[in-house]
């Protein structure tokens, strides 16, 4: 029985012997449809014209109709069955048609045997067709990610060691950029892995703009990607490709209407300075992360070659960080801003410590690197605002209610409408006056502020106050500021460092404070450890100045001490 819908492409038959034929077939399966191709130089055509399930042809004496219907096949449709259905009877005939590769050769008259093969062979071709689907299914999902479509780690190295065995006597250049997003799992836990999923999508299409047969992306892990470029020619070209991949991500990325801004972290490896294998310049790109220089702030990393630096502890895992907000690890620390002009306290920056177990105490700089890795920059960025609007209500209720509190925030927070949220709530529960709080964004944030201005402002509107941190050097758009609702310009501790005291920093430190008054703007200067550097303020007008000059960063309790004593007024 023949099953119903069957195409046949009848082919070589006259044209009584292909009616003859059709009528054959359409007695055992009257749904089926059939088409004689006479001519041979027709048999192309109805190759193209639609999908045939199977190919019944005869046998002439010369064989021509067979030969260019077997050569077409071989070319466009080598898995549809191709049956012979003929008069010749001669061993030798049938060998050479199962030569050329038909099916089965069935002698003419025998029409139970022709259906009983062609259910045969179509049998077959189903079972040949699952299990290359299957194969390429497997195939797909053990060298392809599912999520992006692009290759995985043991592809993406099968390639990469393919081109670099063509390229290795060929003195060339290649670069590794080992690409770390930030925040991630913060946002899974926030808006679901869904978000999350898009996120990835959306930074993915972007990348894959880059990939060419010299330039390989894959993903090789949950928020890592890898590109291998051999399309460069120097260390400039390594950097420049680089910059691209940070460039990409100034615009945010837009999902169910939040906005999100993504931090790329690339650590670099170069071939064949840094090694001469995929595993190796791998390794190393990854090593870069472990500089002790390293920030995680859109920075691009490239190896070096120290062993000593590259080991490190491995206590700065997320649970660690989670039991130092339960076991009190976490605490924050105070350091004065000095009005000059007065000798008196203009504010106070509050500053992160942890009191780590087995390191010790562990800096900002220390110890954010490893709150970012984690994804907990969000979690502990509302502990700290918590503890910071406490103690800022504490000594505003001491008498103290001119004093404002500084505290520096994860920048990916204030894209986010549920941590603006947050910060108005905080400042409801603890009743401090919202004038008194100053959130601070580096001066890197400037470059896409404008994305996030409705959350900025809502925030300016209740009364918070923002400054901008290590400002002067980063080139940022004084455009924004005019546009931001922006209080203060913290000065970069570099313009005014003992090492770097010059004419030219003065000078830019002048035009600053200058800028800063047209506009509004209190300028503070950071870092001041000694007179030196204090005299430069007074002689450039900065009228506010913070660092250890003055008082290191304190706890809560020698603070307090700090603003009794400070009432009179005098800087000793």
């Amino acid at each position: 029985m023949l099953r119903n819908n069957l195409r046949f492409l009848l082919i070589g038959y006259s044209e009584t012997d292909a009616m003859a034929l059709g009528a054959e077939l359409s007695k055992i399966n009257s749904k089926i449809n059939c088409k004689a191709i006479t001519d041979a130089n027709d048999i192309r055509i109805a190759f193209y014209e639609c999908e045939w399930h199977v190919l019944i042809c005869n046998y002439t004496k010369d064989s021509g109709s067979l030969k260019e219907a077997l050569e077409v096949w071989r070319q466009v449709g080598r898995d549809t069955p191709f049956i012979i259905y003929a008069d010749e009877t001669s061993d030798e005939k049938v060998i050479s048609a199962i030569h050329y590769g038909v099916h089965d050769y069935v002698y003419k008259g025998h029409i139970a045997r022709l259906v009983f093969v062609i259910e045969r062979e179509l049998k077959n071709l189903e079972i040949k067709r699952a299990k290359l689907q299957a194969e390429s299914k497997i195939y797909r999902l053990t060298y392809y990610d599912n999520l992006t479509g692009f290759p995985k780690r043991n592809l993406f190295c099968e390639k990469v060691t393919e081109i670099l065995s063509k390229q290795s006597n060929e003195k060339k250049l290649a670069g590794v950029y080992l690409i770390k997003i930030g925040g991630l799992p913060d946002i899974n836990s926030t808006y679901g892995y869904h978000v999350g999923d898009m996120l990835i999508q959306q930074l993915s299409y972007r990348m894959s703009v880059y990939t060419n047969s010299q330039c390989l992306l894959s993903r090789i892990g949950g928020s890592k990607f890898v590109f291998f470029n051999c399309d460069v020619k120097n260390l400039e070209d390594v950097q420049n490709f680089a910059d691209k991949i940070m460039h990409m991500v100034s615009i945010p990325m837009v999902i169910n209407d939040l906005e999100f801004y993504v931090t790329l972290n690339i650590g670099v490896s170069i071939y064949p300075t840094h090694g001469d294998t995929v595993s190796s310049l791998l390794a190393n790109a990854e090593n870069a992360f472990c500089d002790p220089g390293y920030k995680w702030h859109n920075s691009c990393r490239y190896f070096l070659n120290k062993p000593d630096e590259i080991s490190t502890k491995r206590v700065f895992t997320r649970e660690a960080l989670r039991r130092a907000i339960i076991n009190n690890e976490l605490e924050l620390l105070y350091q004065p801003i000095i009005n000059l002009d007065t000798g008196g306290f203009r504010g106070v920056e509050a500053i992160l410590r942890w009191n780590h177990p087995e390191a010790g105490p562990l800096t900002p700089s220390e110890l954010f690197p490893f709150i970012y890795e984690n994804g907990l920059i969000l979690e502990i960025g509302k502990w700290a605002l918590k503890q910071a609007c406490l103690q800022a209500k504490f000594w505003h209720e001491m008498g103290y209610d001119a004093l404002t509190i500084t505290l520096a925030l994860a920048v990916s927070g204030f894209d986010q409408a549920h941590f603006i949220k947050y910060v108005q709530n905080m400042l409801a529960e603890t009743k401090l006056p919202p004038q008194l709080l100053e959130l601070e964004l580096p001066e890197s944030f400037l470059q896409g502020a404008e994305f996030c201005m409705a959350n900025l402002k809502e925030l300016s509107d209740t009364g918070v106050r923002f400054s901008i941190n290590n400002y002067g050097t980063g080139g940022a758009s004084i455009r924004c500021l005019n546009i931001l609702p922006v209080n203060s310009l913290k000065l970069d501790p570099e313009l005014t460092s003992n090492q770097n005291i010059s004419s030219e920093n003065s000078a830019v430190v002048t035009a600053i404070n200058a800028m800063a008054k047209n506009l509004g703007l209190s300028v503070i200067a950071q870092g001041i450890t000694g007179k030196a550097q204090l005299n430069i303020l007074y002689e450039t007008q900065c009228k506010f100045a913070q660092g250890d000059y003055f008082s290191q960063p304190v706890s809560a309790e020698d603070f307090l001490k700090l603003l009794e004593q400070r009432k009179t007024g005098t800087l000793d």
